[in-house]
């Protein structure tokens, strides 16, 4: 008995075996593209190091504008002239991040294995007595640091690490334990002193930055870095800081967030789980997850699984 073969059934089978396999196909090649909490395509952070009393002036603008700052302390000086009270920086720092700047302040990079220990854990150490939360990051004095350097702070459970390498760019640092700032607040004005020409070169060059980065398209992150105790008592300069932040304050495109937390958001996205064709995503974090796939952006709210659908 032979058999009879319909081409025409077959043919209609494979084409939408096909298709079904080109859907998944194109639906794989396409590209996840990160974006910030709620959506956002910009983050935004503001880092200042040292601890000096001027903080107290800073903090106070910053929460005027609604804005977030991360603070880098030499725990050891805090109580000495010109720095904050150990008393003080709990209260003062609520709705911000305290994060590591070594105990003393010296250059790490000239310092023995020991050494470099001694002065990230127990600045550590009393910053966490001090605050009553894991201290997780830091920024390098004097931007001071080598692999070695690196390799340490990361045994010590420092996941972050700030140098004062402006790159003039918005890009996420690719290693967080070489975390290159954007620019310095005001890049290099005021540096040279009684030297207004050389100011306004600066500061506009600075402003510009802020602006391509408030014009952007492109996913950014804008890092900004100083010194409250670079303003000291002069009032034009923080007659300018107030100028700069009432630039960035209050933008709908814009998450505000500190270092570590930045970091965190990060890493629980590099964690999402895909499946091959894309179709279905796994977020294992404790947070939400944003991101583009397809021009359409998602959200994968902590623990929960979600179909994405072209």
């Amino acid at each position: 008995m032979k058999t009879i073969v319909n081409f025409s059934i077959l043919f209609f089978f494979f084409n939408c075996i096909m298709a079904q396999t080109e859907i998944y196909s194109i639906q794989s090649s396409i590209p996840i593209e990160m974006l910030f909490q709620d959506g956002k395509s910009k983050a935004l952070i503001l880092s200042y190091d040292d601890g000096k009393i001027q903080d107290r002036q800073l903090v106070a603008l910053l929460n005027k504008y609604k804005l977030i700052g991360t603070f880098h302390l030499n725990s050891n000086k805090l109580g000495t002239n010109d720095y904050l009270s150990k008393s003080e920086i709990k209260d003062l720092y609520i709705g911000h991040e305290v994060s590591c700047h070594t105990f003393n302040h010296p250059g790490l990079s000239t310092l023995s294995f020991i050494d470099i220990v001694y002065e990230v854990i127990e600045d550590r150490k009393e910053l966490e007595r001090l605050m009553n939360y894991p201290i997780r990051g830091m920024a390098y004095p004097f931007g001071n640091n080598n692999e070695f350097v690196i390799d340490v702070v990361k045994e010590l459970g420092i996941e972050y690490a700030r140098t004062v390498d402006d790159t003039y760019n918005f890009k996420i640092p690719e290693n967080f334990l070489k975390w290159h700032p954007t620019i310095h607040q005001f890049s290099k004005a005021f540096w040279k002193p009684n030297d207004a020409a050389n100011d306004n070169i600066e500061l506009a060059s600075f402003y510009k930055t802020i602006n391509d980065f408030l014009e952007t398209k492109e996913l950014a992150l804008l890092d900004v870095w100083g010194h409250s105790w670079e303003m000291g008592t002069d009032q034009v300069k923080w007659a300018e800081t107030e100028n700069f932040f009432k630039m960035i304050a209050n933008n709908p495109s814009i998450h505000y967030t500190t270092q570590i937390d930045l970091v965190d958001y990060i890493n629980s996205y590099k964690n999402l789980k895909f499946s091959v064709d894309k179709k279905i995503v796994y977020n294992p974090s404790a947070k939400t997850i944003f991101f583009k796939f397809n021009g359409k952006i998602f959200s994968v709210l902590a623990g929960e699984t979600t179909v994405l659908s072209l």
